[in-house]
């Protein structure tokens, strides 16, 4: 089977790439306009370059079009697991539409390495996203595999960001931080 990974950093990339390429014929696809700001993007999809790079493993980079993830997610601001589905819908379409031009049968993620993603609106808006493209979503849970990224990806030196990628996630994420600042300081005192 050809199947086109979506990647949306180095460090989910890790385990995915193995676990997939083992038997199928594997190439990935940077695809993620939500990513903000610009710098991070960058900083995510050079990160990923270089260990696929490394590795001979070739990377097709999709547009990067944050209007297009603004206009995606529009009205859903304050709601995070509608706002993520609509992400991972925009996300996981553009590249069952780029599989299926390039002649590849079906579109895989690294999203679902993620303890902290919803495989469940993953599973949706890529079984979706894929039949519009004609080609086949391949339901996949790397959750298991989520320490050995993180180990190996350290050991790597790879950046590790600290929120999902989008600049509500980057505040809900600096907000959660905060927090627990603040109930590490109440519990010393």
């Amino acid at each position: 089977m050809r199947i086109m990974l979506h990647a949306c950093c180095g460090p989910c990339l890790l385990e995915p790439w193995d676990a997939l390429s083992a038997d199928h014929d594997v190439r990935v696809a940077y695809a993620n306009p939500n990513i903000h700001p610009r710098s991070e993007y960058e900083h995510r999809r050079d990160t990923l370059l270089e260990w696929a790079g490394s590795q001979g493993i070739e990377v097709d980079e999709l547009a990067y079009d944050p209007g297009s993830w603004d206009r995606a997610v529009e009205g859903l601001e304050d709601r995070p697991g509608e706002r993520c589905r609509a992400c991972f819908q925009l996300r996981l379409g553009l590249v069952a539409r780029h599989a299926a031009e390039s002649g590849y049968d079906a579109v895989a993620t690294t999203l679902t390495v993620s303890p902290w993603q919803d495989p469940d609106a993953i599973r949706e808006a890529g079984t979706q996203a894929c039949a519009e493209h004609g080609v086949e979503f391949l339901v996949t849970d790397f959750r298991e595999r989520y320490g050995d990224a993180t180990r190996r990806s350290r050991e790597l030196g790879m950046y590790r960001q600290n929120y999902c990628g989008c600049r509500y996630s980057d505040d809900e994420a600096a907000q959660q931080r905060e927090r627990r600042r603040a109930e590490r300081a109440a519990r010393k005192r």
